[in-house]
């Protein structure tokens, strides 16, 4: 492996390395460069002159993954082996896509725990995580070949929303497509950089940037002072955006030609020219007045102002969406420096009029909307490879920072690049009932097992009330001060039992050390993640085996002795697989056992809930 030359102050690199800009989006994703001659950002394209890569993932029955249009190609004739909208997915738990599970067409396990979301696809088991690293590795893989060089660093962005799990999850993704990320920035922010905007040290602006992709919406409040943005609101929709434009005049000619539901699941060829029409329609609307083509032979038209009333209500929602993110900012329009147009979606005229008409000013599309997010990273990464003096940067955290969690995972709380001062909390909880005290130990490093980790300190939070497990709060803060003083502290929420210390700047590493560490989590990436995902796996599995044991013996009056058996076999069968150690059979074992006990489960809740109504009126 080459070194890496990183200056430690900065966390910047020397100006020979290529960073590339990277959007990577629920609909799209692609990639950027400053390039050296002219000194501008560029997206970059393939022969073929796209520049936007789909986030779709298909695995055929081998197991074998394509990326991109190929990928595309399968959404209708192999929906459940085809991967779209994983970012939606990423840093979530069952619990939080349960509800939407009906928009996706392959499986999502939710057995109804706090663990991540997977995704299954025959026997295997996908994270997020994971399907999201194929898509970057795509990415990677058309830089390289389109530079010519290999391509090693990154910059890539998230939605301002995003919290600290699913910046996390997008960090890990990136180290397992074979990615240093550099840094994680806000798209609306990488917006506004692409704009010259936030680049005078000395400029004071208040920017809103309405973003409206295939398939989300989101508008942020930012207010840029001395090159530093901060978010002041962020509002939208998750599940609105071109598409449903799209779905409005697929529904508008389905009605004019009398083509039922029923005929459209049956016709899947039918499904599909409805949709595609309506999208060609919708782009032509935004350079004609009106459309005309035809679906089955029969001949469909649509008129500008006929399609903008049909439109009108979910441009409206956007607008509704940009009073709230004003409103919880506490400013009027009148405070909004600039309006900046991000997505594809935003190039429908009616959307355009609409927000220059709430705004009262012209809004900013210059550039192209479907790049202008990658653009900014772009110049983001170019200021990281220390090649835009002008701009700010500051100084910056040279190692991820984190605590030990059960199965001796490194849970990163600050990752590396973080701007100083920064600070972090996350919630903790005790694993065994009755438990009184609880192990900090702080690691500094990028591995995914803490033993491959430089320990930094270690504290007792001790004094917590006896409670059964899963049920105290501790909070764990992590707060990085100017000097890059670290300070953790612990806090048991229920009792207000705390705990801190103090942790030295620079931990007495030299750079070589940091480069070396650098170097070793891109290297073991892969098996590092292997590993994580096991212990997870085993973690979940254990913690279902012991849930299962005791609520059979509470409960065993209930149960007849086929459900017994049954349950018994079960468990024997996932001890055998955490055993030996293969992830997807943990987790088929796992969702096996859910599969066996949900039944008497639900069964044995529904007496229980009829013991305790007895007697009682419900009003």
């Amino acid at each position: 492996m080459g070194k890496v030359a990183i200056n430690l102050a900065t966390g910047s690199l020397q100006k020979e390395e290529i960073i590339v800009g990277i959007d990577l989006g629920t609909t799209n994703s692609l990639v950027a460069v400053v390039r050296e001659d002219s000194n501008m950002p560029v997206a970059l394209k393939e022969t073929d002159g796209l520049t936007l890569v789909p986030s779709v993932v298909h695995f055929n029955e081998a197991g074998d993954a394509e990326v991109g249009n190929t990928a595309k190609e399968h959404l209708v004739a192999d929906p459940g082996r085809t991967i779209y909208s994983v970012k939606r997915l990423m840093g979530k738990s069952y619990k939080d896509v349960s509800s939407d599970s009906g928009f996706f067409s392959y499986k999502i396990l939710d057995d109804d725990t706090e663990s991540l979301v997977k995704v299954q696809i025959g026997d295997r088991f996908y994270s997020p995580i994971e399907l999201s690293s194929l898509i970057l590795k795509e990415l990677k893989q058309r830089a390289e070949h389109i530079l010519k060089t290999p391509v090693n660093k990154a910059v890539i962005t998230v939605p301002a929303y995003f919290n600290d799990a699913q910046r996390q999850a997008t960090r890990d993704a990136g180290k397992l497509a074979g990615l240093d990320v550099l840094r994680i920035v806000n798209e609306p922010t990488a917006a506004s950089l692409a704009y010259g905007m936030g680049l005078n040290p000395e400029e004071e602006k208040t920017i809103a940037v309405y973003d409206l992709g295939g398939g989300t919406f989101d508008i942020s409040i930012l207010k840029i002072t001395n090159g530093i943005f901060e978010v002041l609101s962020t509002h939208g929709d998750t599940y609105l955006g071109g598409d449903d434009m799209d779905r409005a005049l697929v529904l508008h000619w389905q009605k004019e030609l009398g083509i039922t539901d029923e005929e459209l699941n049956t016709h899947k060829s039918i499904a599909q020219e409805l949709r595609l029409t309506a999208e060609a329609a919708k782009k032509h609307l935004s350079s004609n007045e009106s459309y005309t083509g035809t679906i089955g032979g029969q001949e469909v038209s649509i008129t500008k102002p006929a399609f903008n009333e049909l439109i009108l209500p979910l441009v409206d929602r956007t607008i509704n969406s940009c009073k709230n993110a004003l409103r919880d900012a506490g400013l009027t329009v009148k405070d909004i420096d600039a309006v900046v147009m991000v997505g594809g979606s935003t190039r429908v005229p009616l959307v355009k009029e609409s927000i220059s008409k709430l705004f009262e000013q012209q809004v900013h599309d210059e550039l192209n909307p479907d790049e202008v997010v990658a653009l900014g990273a772009a110049i983001q990464a170019d200021i990281l490879a220390g090649n835009n003096t002008d701009m700010l940067l500051l100084d910056i955290t040279p190692l991820s920072l984190g605590l030990e969690t059960m199965g001796g995972l490194m849970d990163v709380l600050i990752p590396r690049n973080s701007k100083i001062p920064t600070k972090a909390g996350r919630q903790y909880t005790t694993q065994k009932d009755g438990q009184s005290g609880m192990r900090i130990s702080v690691f500094q490093g990028e591995r995914d097992l803490v033993k491959d980790n430089r320990k930094l300190a270690e504290f007792n939070l001790t004094g917590i009330p006896a409670m059964p497990a899963g049920l105290p709060k501790v909070e764990v803060n992590f707060l990085v001060d100017a000097d890059g003083i670290l300070k953790v502290s612990a806090t048991e929420l229920r009792s207000g039992v705390a705990q801190s210390i103090e942790v030295k700047p620079q931990y007495g590493l030299t750079d070589e050390e940091v480069e070396k560490m650098l170097m070793d989590s891109l290297t073991h990436a892969k098996e590092d993640i292997q590993t994580r995902a096991l212990i997870e796996a085993i973690t979940e599995a254990e913690q279902m085996i012991e849930t299962t044991e005791r609520f059979v013996t509470k409960n065993r009056e209930l149960l007849d002795t086929d459900e017994i058996a049954q349950t018994d076999e079960q468990l024997n069968a996932l001890r055998a697989a955490i055993a030996g150690k293969d992830k997807n059979k943990v987790q088929k074992e796992t969702e096996q056992l859910n599969e066996i006990t949900r039944p008497f489960a639900e069964r044995v809740m529904d007496v229980a809930i009829r013991e305790a109504m007895k007697g009682k009126k419900i009003l």
